[in-house]
């Protein structure tokens, strides 16, 4: 590609409940809604999510969509990954929200700790310490 990429500009998550998922998305993850639209037309709703003032998430309603392959893992989008600081306080954090996820392990190549959990559709979330 000749045209230089300057960085992810965001990512589209279609979810089944769309309220459910936006309070996980602001409540749990701490994003912050920076516009949201209802468009009639498709009954679907879109807002648009910012992290540290950066726009990063799409998030979409559509009137029943199929539900996400996840275990066996399919092809497309594994899952998405969030840095931070202190991956025990996340952990920590996340319990105390009620939000199930696995152990911390480490990276074997990096020798970085990390976790997952899953939005409320089951779409796989990293959180990967720095």
């Amino acid at each position: 590609m000749k045209t230089k990429l300057n960085k992810v500009h965001h990512i589209a998550v279609i979810c089944s409940d769309y309220e459910q998922s936006k309070r996980f998305y602001t409540e749990v993850l701490g994003m912050t809604i920076l516009a949201e639209h209802y468009r009639e037309a498709r009954q679907s709703w879109k807002a648009d999510l910012s992290l540290n003032g950066s726009y990063v998430i799409e998030l979409f309603s559509f009137p029943s969509p199929p539900p996400r392959p996840s275990y066996p893992e399919a092809a497309g989008l594994r899952h998405l990954a969030f840095e931070v600081n202190d991956i025990e306080a996340a952990a920590c954090e996340l319990t105390e929200k009620g939000i199930a996820h696995e152990s911390v392990r480490t990276d074997e190549y990096t020798n970085k700790r990390f976790l997952f959990f899953s939005d409320p559709d089951g779409l796989p979330i990293e959180l990967y310490e720095i």
